[in-house]
């Protein structure tokens, strides 16, 4: 009897040695990413990052709702990395309590200050502008002196097309001009684009584009990335060929910008490799991807733009914090529904 408890307790105990080895080795070999970013985008990144580390990436990807899943599956979410396409939906991960702090020297000195979360919650990747596209026919460029503010002016009555006011696109660049004007000057101005819409929001930045080159409105607001991405394609290359892209605010505060970022999962049970793959993102290799497939500005300085994304000229860009921008998202949201923008 003694003999079998003695031969029980040693299979137990190399049982649970078995597990202990196992365990790590298992955690060493993968790390779990929530993505509302493409596949197109990132698997190449994914790609590069499993072969300096042999660490696989497991990815979902998604057009909406992510926060939710996160909360729905608590501290059984299997998530440790989170990828964004704005500050909007960083905010809202933020503002749920579904993210967690990460301290990294490299991803603090790759991210300039500007560009990440005060409390280390989340950190940008790339920056893309929030420009206004002309028609070249029928207005040509905007100058230098051009702002935000005059997309308010009577000169625009009924030659503004844009998608939805409250999507995160717009939401951030309302979010901003609470921030530097207020909220009472900010709802007057949205009232005054509303009033100079040519047609009720609606479709994305492209199909804003091909309004213009359709003639059914003159200028819009649009993401810088978006003219890249309709120059090479032959469908909507004519649409590109249509319109300038003109970057506002130039001598004030800087043209908005936006950014697609990352954020560690709350409960992510792979935190090591989490950690490793986010250090990835904001490194030279990634970097340099995320500008040549997307069209968009490297977070990290010293990584060139595209040769294209390059052509359309310097800018100067808003300097304000973007956690600032995302402490008014909610102030944002209000007042364009205040307004009815989109009815």
């Amino acid at each position: 009897m003694k003999k079998m408890l003695t031969l029980a307790a040693l299979v137990g105990a190399g049982l649970t040695t078995n597990a202990m080895v196992v365990a790590p080795a298992i955690a060493a070999e993968e790390v779990n990413v929530y993505s509302y970013r493409q596949p197109f985008l990132v698997e190449p990144m994914f790609d590069e990052f499993t072969k300096e580390t042999g660490i696989k990436v497991n990815v979902k990807f998604a057009k909406k709702g992510l926060a939710e899943k996160l909360a729905q599956e608590g501290e059984y979410s299997p998530a440790d990395v989170i990828l964004t396409t704005d500050i909007s939906r960083l905010a809202e991960l933020t503002e749920k309590g579904l993210v967690q702090p990460v301290e990294s020297k490299i991803i603090e000195t790759n991210v300039p200050a500007q560009y990440q979360d005060n409390e280390n919650e989340w950190f940008a990747l790339t920056v893309r502008t929030r420009n206004v596209y002309s028609s070249r026919d029928r207005v040509g460029r905007l100058g230098q002196e051009f702002t935000y503010a005059d997309l308010a002016s009577p000169t625009y009555k009924g030659k503004i097309c844009t998608r939805s006011g409250k999507h995160p696109y717009n939401v951030s660049l309302v979010s901003a001009m609470i921030a530097e004007q207020g909220e009472a000057a900010t709802k007057a101005w949205l009232e005054g684009v509303k009033a100079n819409l040519a047609r009720k929001p609606q479709g994305n930045d492209r199909a804003q584009v091909k309004a213009i080159k359709e003639g059914l409105c003159d200028v819009s607001l649009g993401n810088s990335y978006y003219l890249g991405k309709m120059v090479n394609d032959k469908e909507q290359q004519a649409w590109a060929d249509a319109v300038y892209i003109n970057f506002p605010n130039q001598n004030t505060t800087g043209t908005h910008v936006n950014v697609s970022g990352m954020a560690m999962a709350k409960y992510a049970p792979n935190r090591d490799n989490a950690l490793k793959l986010m250090e990835f993102l904001v490194g030279d290799q990634a970097q340099s991807m995320y500008a040549e497939v997307n069209y968009e500005y490297p977070v990290k300085a010293d990584v060139a733009p595209s040769e294209l994304v390059a052509s359309w000229g310097e800018f100067k860009a808003d300097t304000i914090s973007l956690d600032d921008i995302a402490s008014h998202h909610q102030a944002a949201i209000k007042l364009i529904d205040e307004v009815k923008f989109d009815l």
